[in-house]
């Protein structure tokens, strides 16, 4: 008979009891050395300058981008703050094919667990609660250790700027095709059939100015924009009397107007509106404002320019409506956009480029500005400029 036979009851069920809790002892032990949230006389001791002594945990938290560390079974040992924020916190010990269920990601940590590739990459996307693209590096830890990292760098925003410098590309080189297909045909005509057509000559010569003072404006326009991109932000703080510049805006914009059979009316007043900005810039906003309405608004022979402010700690809002046929509601939300157009027709008849009021809301979202528009079909167009208030303490104007 065996010793562990020969115990009594109450002995061999005391052993039984022991051997169950030890695991159970450990596994406390374990997570208690982990735990950040316990006293600071119980946390890992950290020389001051050592870098030898500093937990990995540590690091692994000072880390800005989601990271997981993992073990040999693929389950979480420990997630940073910013993968919490990202896929919500996890329990740990869970397995990350259970967290991230796309093919793709399993076999990302399928192959560096098996000691396939030390350090592997993938594109991985995720769709709710919103849309974001990551870079996601899986890697060994150590050359023993049986630990793995898996990092997420957001690429969202670069994505983003990518497709719209391809988009724009697009849309810049089939505005410039349109006029220069127009005047290379013309060109080919005039050395041909219309060689010796002077009536035909004439008429063909005044398309092909139009078209090139098309395209001229569409480079204007984009290399105005490009300045403003590459321009670097600098906050304005020096203050100028928005009623001043726009009524000097007014009187510049006078021969357009007539020559589109619409009258400009100014509701401003004469008292003076502080907003803090660039005179230089906030100039071109009005401008392309008022030409807009001179040219998409002249069938309601009349514009309104007025300005008010209800308090000094209120906002400063610039209006300039017209009576013209309107923009249809569905389009509001989408015409500052670059070559956006609620009618191509229409506004290549009246020389737009479909850049002007992107130019617009690019200068007013660099002064802490906005833009808002109100509209229906055949009730006009009112545009307005909010600005911010200026602090009281404010310099005295600038000369607009």
């Amino acid at each position: 008979m065996s010793d562990e036979e020969r115990q009594t009851p109450p002995r061999r069920m005391l052993r039984h009891i022991a051997k169950s809790v030890a695991p159970l002892k450990q596994a406390l032990q374990t997570l208690a050395n982990r735990k950040n949230t316990t006293e600071p006389s119980e946390r890992p001791r950290v020389v001051r300058g050592d870098i030898d002594s500093l937990p990995a945990v540590y690091l692994a938290a000072a880390v800005l981008d989601p990271l997981y560390i993992f073990d040999g079974a693929g389950s979480i040992l420990y997630s940073n703050e910013a993968a919490d924020l990202a896929f919500g916190p996890m329990t740990k010990s869970v397995s990350l094919r259970l967290k991230f269920r796309a093919p793709e990601m399993h076999e990302l940590v399928s192959r560096v667990i098996s000691g396939a590739e030390e350090s592997t990459a993938i594109n991985y996307s995720e769709r709710v609660p919103v849309e974001r693209a990551y870079r996601v590096v899986a890697s060994r830890i150590g050359n023993d250790t049986g630990l793995y990292v898996l990092m997420f760098k957001d690429q969202s925003e670069a994505r983003r700027i990518d497709r719209m410098r391809a988009d724009f590309i697009a849309n810049a080189s089939h505005e410039l095709r349109t006029p220069l297909a127009s005047v290379a045909g013309f060109i080919e005509t005039l050395r041909g059939p219309a060689r010796d057509d002077a009536k035909a000559r004439e008429n063909f010569l005044q398309i092909m100015q139009n078209q090139t003072q098309r395209m001229a404006r569409l480079i204007d326009d984009l290399l105005s924009l490009s300045r403003l991109e590459m321009k670097p932000y600098q906050k304005p703080n020096a203050q100028l009397d928005v009623v001043a510049l726009v009524k000097g805006v007014i009187e510049s914009m006078r021969h357009i107007a007539r020559e589109n059979g619409v009258e400009i009316v100014s509701e401003l007043g004469d008292a003076p509106l502080l907003v803090a900005g660039h005179s230089d810039e906030l100039v071109q906003v009005f401008e392309n404002l008022l030409e807009n309405a001179c040219k998409y608004g002249s069938s309601g022979e009349r514009i309104l320019v007025s300005a008010e402010q209800a308090s000094p700690m209120d906002e400063v809002r610039v209006r300039v409506q017209d009576f013209g046929p309107g923009i249809p509601e569905e389009h509001i939300p989408r015409i500052t956009e670059r070559f956006y157009r609620v009618d191509v027709e229409t506004s290549r008849t009246q020389k737009g480029t479909g850049l002007g009021l992107s130019i617009v809301k690019h200068i007013l979202t660099r002064h802490d500005a906005r833009l808002s528009v109100k509209s229906a079909s055949g009730k006009g167009a009112t545009f307005v400029v909010h600005f911010p208030p200026v602090p009281p303490s404010g310099t005295g104007a600038e000369s607009a």
